[in-house]
């Protein structure tokens, strides 16, 4: 009965960088739609066979903007300034008894909704946008093999432009663009028990031209992971996480931009994240109706892009609900 539900993958909406003073055609680096960070512990874990049915609450808060050395760039030398993004996902995952390869095939879909908010005192500058539609995260693939002493995810996922976009707003809630993400994961147990384990997980990211531009966004190699212990034959469990995101080729942004861009202090931008995540289970003394899990990280060694800190929440429920073996 190991459960594990994989924190989702939730695409929070456009965030404008470099504090909003470049303007939204030529933003500093260009976003992805990969949140860091969703893969924790347990990562490579598919659950067993049926529906999860999630709804996730993600934060994000950065007040640092870094350039290509790590250094600060003194935008607002006077007070600071803050980007700020929220997301709420809901959404479902379902695994089937069909095999492929030897593993169990799934699929899932998370709209999700967002806000981002911009503030830059010493400008007299505050942009809010409000809760809307962002774009549509899926996995038309996904593989899940179990061994003795492992477990192995692998799949695709793919993001929707469907939320607000358009090159010259400032208050966008999708990335205009589609983005497609092949992954493997994998969950290693150091014991008989399935009590100590490791995880790692690997996405790389590409992406089509951001709409009405000639902007195509580069791409993107996130590595993510975790280590930990688990109760409760699997359904709780505390461990230390983390990340690494490192875009891969330059942002190719056309011609009429190129100019602007080779006057920044700016290359491919990197970011690392450090943190810790607990999950516990939603039960009663027979039966097991969920889990809720909570993480936090911070990052550092930023560099060309914004440095701060996420919070997710996730609450999964399955159906259906799991019988607890009465001799536990």
């Amino acid at each position: 009965m190991r459960i594990r539900l994989r924190l989702v993958t939730i695409a929070i909406g456009s965030v404008v960088l470099a504090l909003g003073l470049i303007p939204s055609r030529a933003h500093a680096q260009f976003l992805s739609h990969n949140y860091k960070g969703d893969f924790g512990l347990l990562a490579g874990s598919q659950p067993p066979p049926g529906w999860i049915i999630a709804a996730g609450y993600v934060h994000y808060g950065g007040d640092t903007f870094r350039d290509n050395n790590g250094d600060p760039l003194q935008i607002d030398p006077a007070g600071g300034g803050k980007v700020t993004a929220n997301g709420y996902a809901f959404g479902a995952w379902y695994v089937s008894d069909l095999k492929i390869f030897g593993a169990n095939y799934g699929v899932m879909a998370f709209p999700a909704f967002t806000d981002n908010s911009l503030e830059v005192p010493a400008l007299g500058f505050e942009q809010k946008a409000s809760v809307g539609l962002t774009d549509l995260y899926m996995q038309p693939i996904n593989l899940g093999w179990h061994g003795k002493q492992a477990d192995t995810q692998a799949g695709l996922g793919i993001v929707a432009p469907i939320g607000r976009y358009d090159p010259d707003a400032l208050d966008n809630l999708g990335l205009g663009m589609w983005s497609f993400e092949p992954f493997v994961a994998t969950t290693v147990w150091f014991d008989s028990a399935k009590k100590w384990h490791s995880s790692a997980a690997g996405f790389y990211e590409f992406h089509t031209k951001k709409k009405d531009t000639d902007i195509q966004v580069g791409q993107i190699l996130t590595l993510e992971g975790g280590l930990g212990r688990s109760w409760l034959e699997g359904l709780a469990s505390l461990g230390i996480t983390g990340y690494a995101q490192f875009k891969v080729t330059e942002d190719d942004v056309g011609e009429d931009l190129q100019p602007t861009f080779d006057m920044l202090p700016l290359g491919k931008h990197r970011v690392f994240g450090l943190g810790a995540q607990g999950t516990l289970p939603i039960a009663t003394k027979e039966r097991v109706y969920g889990i809720l899990t909570a993480q936090y990280q911070w990052e550092f060694g930023a560099r060309s892009t914004l440095e701060g800190g996420g919070l997710t929440i996730i609450a999964g429920f399955f159906l259906p609900s799991v019988a607890i073996p009465q001799d536990h």
